[in-house]
């Protein structure tokens, strides 16, 4: 939560709060001279010990650039404690990220108006296009952070940016199977998707949603909504860092990420409903090595469909995603501008479709 508001002789107020996962919540009231914070009030249903300490950190905060970064504001809120301080509940990086929240530079999901963008019988090609396009256009303001669920009717394999084609597709195999292959923005591993086979949603969203987390903190943060999804249709699932989804059964699916120069941020998840393992592990050579001494049952096991734990078609829980999400965040359902659309299909002309790109990293 954040708010900014002018007062006399040339000052603004500003004003933010960050409830700590599992501890206390955190609020700091500020002013400012449009350069440097020049009062503060640390507050909140914190403990600190001693009394004094809370002098400390408004101390701190008093003087520092108001457009610093977060490590820079925990760094001196940390450099300004005495040394035995007590903060209990919280820590100087939760105040840095209340900081950061009352001068507009982190936000948090109430601070946004969201979009669902409901699944669309799109080209491989052109869903990796639109993560590109959709991530820019938030980036620079031009629409609506949202999340959008994928469709398509192609087999494909889509590749990391930053893997070898070589070391991760067998080229005769994916012929065979006439599979395509394509590669992403977003790091990670590789997705093997047939019609039908997985659960795919991105999300896009301006970058100051995750301010203060870590990567490794970014990714449950980000799809917590995701697992109350899974709850609702009967998967108990969670984390496993860095990006995987497990339940109890096994692994669901994994995330990957971007942060473009735009400001925006792609969050990618893809989940698996009802994979051929057998042919997935023909065309990816990354699945030999993985199962080489476990055989196909634990192959299959791997990959752990949806399909098996719920029981529902996969268009359902594609629903119950888009629903848990627009309660949840007040979403409106909304789609792909023609413009946008447009754009990404000059891209796949342009880079997602070419040699050179899917082949970069040889």
């Amino acid at each position: 939560m954040s708010a900014e508001s002018r007062h006399g002789h040339g000052g603004y107020h500003a004003h933010g709060e960050y409830k700590v996962s599992g501890g206390k919540l955190v609020v700091v009231d500020l002013s400012h001279d449009g350069r440097h914070i020049t009062d503060a009030s640390v507050n909140g249903d914190f403990f600190l010990e001693p009394d004094e300490a809370l002098d400390d950190l408004n101390a701190a905060l008093r003087g520092t650039d108001i457009r610093a970064g977060y490590q820079e504001v925990a760094q001196r809120l940390q450099e300004g404690l005495r040394p035995e301080a007590q903060l209990i509940g919280f820590n100087e990086r939760a105040l840095a990220s209340a900081v950061r929240r009352a001068l507009g530079h982190a936000s948090t999901w109430s601070d946004h108006g969201w979009e669902v963008l409901p699944a669309q019988k799109l080209p491989i090609t052109v869903n990796v296009a639109l993560d590109q396009v959709l991530t820019e256009e938030v980036g620079r303001g031009n629409r609506p952070p949202l999340m959008r669920l994928w469709d398509w009717d192609e087999r494909a394999v889509v590749i990391g940016s930053f893997q070898s084609l070589a070391n991760e597709v067998d080229a005769e195999a994916a012929t065979q199977h006439d599979v395509q292959v394509v590669r992403r923005i977003s790091g990670g591993g590789a997705m093997f998707m047939e019609p039908g086979n997985c659960v795919t949603y991105s999300l896009c969203f301006p970058q100051s949603l995750v301010d203060g987390l870590s990567f490794a903190e970014s990714y449950p943060f980000l799809d917590a909504w995701a697992m109350e999804a899974l709850q609702r249709i009967g998967v108990r699932a969670e984390y496993k860092p860095l990006n995987d989804i497990v339940s109890a059964q096994g692994k669901i699916g994994g995330a990957a990420q971007k942060r473009l120069a735009s400001g925006g941020m792609l969050h990618h998840v893809t989940m698996s409903y009802d994979i051929d393992a057998e042919k997935m592990m023909q065309v990816l050579r990354i699945g030999r090595e993985k199962i080489s001494d476990k055989g196909i049952a634990s192959a299959v096991k791997r990959v752990d469909p949806l399909r098996s734990q719920t029981g529902l078609a996969r268009e359902e829980i594609l629903e119950a995603f888009a629903q848990t999400f627009a309660q949840r965040y007040g979403a409106q359902i909304a789609s792909v501008r023609d413009h946008e659309l447009e754009r990404a299909r000059s891209l796949v002309e342009e880079k997602f479709g070419t040699h050179e790109w899917t082949a970069r990293v040889p």
